[in-house]
């Protein structure tokens, strides 16, 4: 094991090397197999929204509204400690071992999900299912940061967290499907839903085996030979594919270990604190924004535009294209124009069009297609502003604790947008009011507005730059509170 003060004096080329690669297959199966956690994540919260109200029949499991709202409280409490246990593992015990161990905890509760026989079991199943997407997010956004190539960090992360929308429309046609008294029908139906969803992670658990080691972080603790094959033979594929590769240019300082979490605390207020502030108004705002909208989208619809319960689901479909094509077709923008400019630009745009959105519901303009049309437009461009968060919190901090900073600001913005937004719009709906409504809009408008104004000011310039560059190791970086702020 290599300790601290041996690593600030060693250098290597392994990041470099990683960063000079062209894009291969080797890419494209590392990019799907880590990449599907989203697509995971966005497939439990649709299905759950979709089938609530079948399980409050006394044909399947009499849940009550509160109970199945409950239910929903405890997969994201899962998921907050989740991120918060697992993210200190992957910084400690590493990023593959984390990812397989968190992709099995999740397919063991989708799939005993599907035998529940009542409220209790239901619920301990969303909590475990939870806690599994939850690691997921740590020690995937990890491992896809240090293995993708610097000039293209920013696109392929955008893509793989916008898949979320790809698991919401996958979620939303499952239910259509499988509930329909042609096919399985209500009973039966919600059960191989959330089977559907287990298998789904037995064959990408399959494939992740194949996924290695970050070498990044084997070279932080000490195992240089075991990363050097790595990349070996990563390079190898590529000489294959595209020929001789380009000369390497210089080296890197290899990382230290862990810090405890009362330095990894100093760190993030003291040597890191304005890229903490950024990270933490990004992540808040953009949760706020994303589950008070979308966890009464069904809310909006059946009440104030009288869209049956059993079509909301159709109303998912474009939404979900939308937030799918946003990262897709703006990520290229944050490796070319820049991460700060671009951050700004969504987050800034997403606030001033749902505000005009809320102004236009305000005055009884929109039917239920046109108020879709306005939300499709709007999350757009907010699915690549929220994606971008979680790129920013990703790349910004010391390697060392990368996985526990990641799960600090997800916990974070899950605990405080995640949690208000949904009850405040519920509250706020039962009023039957459109401009109480349309006052919780402008709310979350004004809040990505001024997180997108203060990475303006105060954001990092991370784009096409080495991980090492941007937040160097810890030895050479200030574990005392003396590196970057």
């Amino acid at each position: 094991m290599t300790m601290p003060s041996e690593a600030a004096a060693m250098q290597t080329d392994l990041p470099n090397r990683l960063d000079r690669l062209p894009w291969s297959p080797w890419h494209t199966r590392v990019a799907v197999a880590l990449g599907v956690a989203w697509v995971l994540d966005g497939l439990e919260v649709t299905l759950v929204g979709s089938v609530g109200g079948v399980l409050e029949r006394g044909d399947t499991l009499a849940l009550s509204a509160a109970q199945i709202g409950w239910s929903g409280s405890l997969y994201i409490a899962g998921a907050v400690l989740g991120a918060l246990g697992f993210g200190r593992m992957t910084d400690r015990l590493g990023r593959r071992r984390l990812f397989l161990i968190t992709l099995a905890i999740y397919m063991a509760g989708s799939l005993a999900t599907a035998f529940a026989p009542g409220y209790a079991f239901f619920a301990a199943c969303r909590f475990v299912t939870g806690l599994g997407i939850g690691g997921e997010y740590a020690a995937i956004n990890s491992a896809i940061d240090e293995l993708i190539p610097a000039r293209l960090r920013g696109r392929v992360n955008l893509a793989i967290n916008g898949s979320f929308w790809l698991g919401a429309a996958l979620g939303a046609g499952l239910s259509l499907l499988l509930l329909d008294e042609r096919v399985l029908g209500p009973v039966w139906g919600w059960r191989a839903a959330f089977l559907a969803g287990g298998a789904l992670a037995a064959a990408i658990l399959l494939v992740r085996r194949h996924v290695p080691e970050s070498p990044r972080w084997l070279a932080a603790h000490g195992r240089l030979d075991e990363a050097e094959r790595i990349v070996r033979a990563i390079e190898a594929e590529a000489v294959r594919r595209h020929g001789a590769l380009p000369a390497v240019q210089g080296a890197s300082p290899v990382a230290g270990r862990a810090p405890s979490l009362l330095q990894v605390a100093r760190i993030l207020l003291r040597a890191y604190r304005k890229r903490s502030a950024v990270a933490l108004a990004l992540m808040v705002s953009q949760a706020f924004f994303y589950n008070a909208i979308f966890f009464t989208y069904s809310l909006v619809l059946t009440r104030f535009h009288g869209v049956a319960d059993s079509r909301v689901g159709l109303y998912v479909f474009p939404f979900a294209l939308a937030n799918v094509l946003g990262p897709l077709l703006l990520g290229p923008l944050f490796d070319r124009i820049g991460r700060r400019r671009m951050i700004a630009f969504t987050y800034v745009s997403a606030g001033l069009g749902l505000a005009l959105t809320g102004w236009a519901f305000a005055q009884g303009w929109l039917d239920a297609r046109s108020q879709a049309w306005c939300w499709s437009a709007v999350f757009f461009v907010a699915s690549a502003a929220a994606s971008s968060a979680y790129l920013t919190v990703s790349e910004i901090f010391p390697l060392e604790m990368r996985a526990v900073a990641i799960a600090v600001f997800y916990a974070a913005g899950t605990a405080l947008g995640g949690f208000v937004g949904p009850a405040l719009f519920g509250e706020l709906i039962g009023t039957g009011s459109h401009a109480a409504v349309a006052a919780g809009y402008a709310v979350a408008a004004v809040l990505m507005a001024a997180a997108g104004l203060g990475a303006l000011r105060h954001g990092v310039d991370a784009e096409r730059k080495p991980l090492e560059a941007i937040a160097p190791p810890l030895p050479g970086g200030g574990a005392d509170g003396s590196g970057p702020v």
